[in-house]
């Protein structure tokens, strides 16, 4: 009796550690639907923008920078600005394979829907579309589930890097049928029904919707939709006509086929997808190779162990709960983008245009690069977490500047855009060249000086979106004057924020040159570093248009948008001197003039977190005397700006950007300024986390009582060395050992105050 009792202890610890390990996964902790609804943060009601104020984020079942995400379908366009999923919407009309740029205002392309349906064929998006409710809905990076309550069928999706995978259960007994279509708004595409494969084949143009001229990208997206039950029906439609054992069909408006089956009472098909941006046949190929014989529980349990095994990169304990949830999603979110473009053979169409099919060799090569938004934050961390995906991000965009003779500024669809301004592919390549994760060899290299000193002589190349706008006024004058409307680009206007971020990318180009000896252009491009005084107003303590005469303009309100800011008021904007903090600093007449700026600046309540340019500005006071000002900040934004409910994204995530920045504040250090090796401290906000780097060094970072209110720092060491600096090195995280804060409830205001506490600025 007593060996039985021992026996069954034995037991009930054995499964409450087990279920206490399942707890404690970060997967457990990801909901993808975060974001999905609604926001009803500070900043989203002050400064809201997109659809309904949603973040634009889908519920993604991907492999991490997967090629093609899956995502339960409520809206059937490829509009711009409008998501293929929003959480207050009732129905579902498909599941799509999406290309959509998480978090964007960008347009879907390249897609394609499947759509199960029980009873009466319907084929067109409204008509098919099912009621379904959250409570049957099972949203993970790994797999989704849903029940389609008009049909009573119950759905499950996972997927692989190239392929998605759907299990289609009918509960009910008779007649079932399975839509698929390629979703083109432009009345473009092709489908194919092969029925003695038991396959569905199609294509969906990409055309560049987003710069307003949709143009055709040069490409399409390709799928072959195979499944697991023959087919007693079968056709084309457009629209509400259908076209029974009518095989192909294409370039109409609202096109698609369908397959039909008599199935049993909870009768499973399962239907495997596989796409490519290449052919219809290295589709078939991604398919045979990513799924072929497996089955729906091994992809899945595949596709579990990669996010569990990139989301135990960063291991964070504490007590709050919530917090842990919004961190593991923002992780989640950070390592959606950019997208592989590659086949599982390496193939891809070559960038701009191009009509010749490449090969990637054993990396990958990727597309999609949110660029104005991903620079400050996402690739950062990524240089950090994801060091060799990249280098192969960083050496996909000089592929691309091999391809189409100038670095991208914004390059989406595949394609040169002007959507944004900046020139931040050289920051971003500039970072990782810095912190040693890639080597820029001279040709590469002098792409970046191609994009900082030409201009493309051919008008057309120049309009299509190929390098700096508006560089001719920027060199000749030292900023972009108002005469200069910009007119050939998706922005236009915005001369101030152009020249800001011009000067920005130019000091980070000199520090590559710095790195390779190169004095010459080292010096002049941190002589142009310093343009961003050349739109500063002293009278105003901000920044403001000028005219070639050096007039600064009338119109202008420091708390309104302005046509020379790009979204955003000038204000916001005078705050945007990443490179030099201290000499904007001597600009406002000093420490107490820069911070008494600043604390004005944030009691006008003009910090706007839903968008990027200020995601630097809370990290600020660590330059100008009052770290703990910092501290405080940090810890509302995360509070205010985030939380775990559906809603809980007070802006466009714009490919992980936003995400990431909850990453970093959560770690306790910030990448202020991309291309210099340094992170701006902020605190911890977990009593302990473990970052596990691939290079095999493990950087544990402890902060007692931090997840519980204690978020000002008291004092810190590295390696058990005491450290007065409110900065962090690059070679201090990826060598790994201990960093140790001591925090409290209340600010410390003599920590981080010394000058030279403070982190790296180009005036001395």
């Amino acid at each position: 009796m007593t060996s039985k009792l021992v026996w069954v202890a034995a037991l009930f610890t054995l499964v409450s550690c087990t279920k206490q390990a399942v707890d404690n996964s970060p997967l457990n902790y990801v909901n993808p639907l975060i974001g999905t609804a609604p926001a009803a943060t500070i900043s989203a009601i002050n400064h809201g923008h997109g659809t309904e104020n949603n973040a634009q984020v889908i519920p993604s079942v991907t492999v991490p920078l997967g090629m093609t995400n899956w995502t339960p379908q409520t809206r059937a366009t490829e509009t711009k600005c409008v998501a293929p999923y929003y959480y207050n919407d009732s129905t579902i009309n498909g599941f799509r394979g999406t290309h959509w740029l998480s978090g964007s205002c960008v347009q879907d392309y390249g897609s394609m829907s499947i759509m199960p349906l029980s009873g009466k064929l319907k084929c067109g998006t409204l008509e098919r579309a099912s009621a379904f409710t959250h409570n049957e809905e099972e949203s993970t990076p790994y797999n989704y589930r849903v029940t389609l309550s008009d049909y009573n069928i119950q759905v499950e999706m996972t997927a692989t890097r190239r392929c998605g995978m759907f299990r289609f259960k009918y509960v009910n007994e008779g007649e079932a049928h399975i839509v698929v279509n390629p979703n083109s708004d432009e009345g473009e595409g092709f489908t194919q029904i092969l029925p003695r494969q038991n396959e569905i084949i199609g294509y969906n143009p990409v055309h560049r919707i987003y710069q307003g001229w949709g143009e055709k990208a040069g490409f399409s997206g390709y799928f072959v939709a195979r499944f697991s039950h023959g087919f007693t029906n079968y056709g084309t439609y457009q629209d509400e006509d259908v076209f029974e054992h009518v095989t192909r069909i294409s370039d109409l408006k609202n096109l698609g086929g369908f397959a039909s089956f008599y199935v049993n009472k909870n009768e499973v098909i399962e239907v495997c997808i596989g796409t490519s941006f290449t052919s219809i046949e290295q589709a078939r190929k991604n398919l045979d190779a990513e799924i072929g014989a497996k089955t729906f529980n091994e992809i899945k349990s595949d596709l579990k162990n990669t996010w569990e095994s990139i989301l135990n990169k960063v291991q964070v304990e504490g007590e709050n709960e919530d917090d842990k949830t919004k961190f593991y999603t923002a992780l989640y979110h950070a390592f959606l983008q950019p997208r592989t473009f590659n086949d599982v053979d390496g193939s891809y169409v070559s960038f701009s245009g191009g009509d010749k099919i490449l090969n990637s060799g054993d990396r990958n090569y990727y597309v999609d690069f949110s660029m104005w938004d991903t620079y400050r934050a996402s690739h950062p961390l990524f240089n950090l977490l994801m060091p060799n995906e990249n280098t192969d991000m960083m050496y996909s965009l000089i592929d691309k500047a091999k391809q189409g003779g100038w670095l991208p500024i914004f390059p989406c669809w595949s394609s040169y855009t002007s959507a944004m301004i900046g020139d931040h592919a050289i920051t971003t390549l500039a970072d990782a060249c810095i912190k040693n994760v890639i080597e820029l060899n001279d040709e590469a290299y002098s792409y970046l000086l191609k994009n900082a000193f030409e201009t493309p002589e051919d008008f057309a190349e120049y309009k299509n979106g190929k390098g700096r706008r508006a560089l001719e006024s920027y060199k000749k004058y030292g900023f972009v004057p108002l005469e200069d409307e910009v007119k050939e680009s998706f922005h236009q206007q915005e001369q101030v924020s152009r020249t800001l971020e011009y000067a920005f990318d130019d000091f980070a180009l000199s520090q590559v040159a710095l790195k390779r000896g190169d004095n010459t252009n080292h010096e002049l491009l941190t002589q142009r570093a310093f343009n961003y005084k050349n739109v500063y107003s002293a009278a105003d303590s901000c920044v403001r248009g000028r005219y070639i005469d050096g007039r600064f303009t009338d119109e202008f309100n420091k708390l309104t948008r302005m046509p020379y800011i790009t979204e955003g008021t000038p204000w916001q904007y005078t705050w945007y001197v990443p490179h030099d903090i201290n000499g904007l600093m001597e600009l406002m007449g000093g420490q107490e003039g820069f911070n008494n700026n600043l604390d004005n600046f944030h009691a006008a309540k003009q910090y706007w977190h839903g968008n990027e340019p200020g995601h630097q500005i809370p990290f600020l006071y660590n330059f100008s005397g009052e770290p703990w000002k910092t501290q405080k900040l940090v810890t509302e934004i995360m509070k205010q700006e985030y939380d775990s409910s559906v809603g809980g994204l007070s802006g466009n995530d714009d490919a992980g950007q936003m995400s990431a920045w909850y990453v970093f504040a959560a770690m306790g250090f910030y990448p202020v300024c991309p291309s210099v090796p340094e992170y701006v401290i902020s605190g911890p906000h977990f009593d302990k986390i473990t970052i596990n780097q691939d290079n095999g060094n493990t950087l544990k970072i402890y902060a007692p009582g931090a997840s519980s209110g204690k978020n000002y720092i008291q004092a810190y060491s590295i390696n058990d060395k005491n450290v007065a600096n409110n900065f962090l090195s690059h070679s201090d995280i990826v060598n790994g050992g201990i960093l140790k804060f001591q925090m409290s409830d209340t600010p410390n205001k003599n920590w981080g105050r010394e000058k030279n506490a403070r982190p790296f600025s180009l005036s001395k």
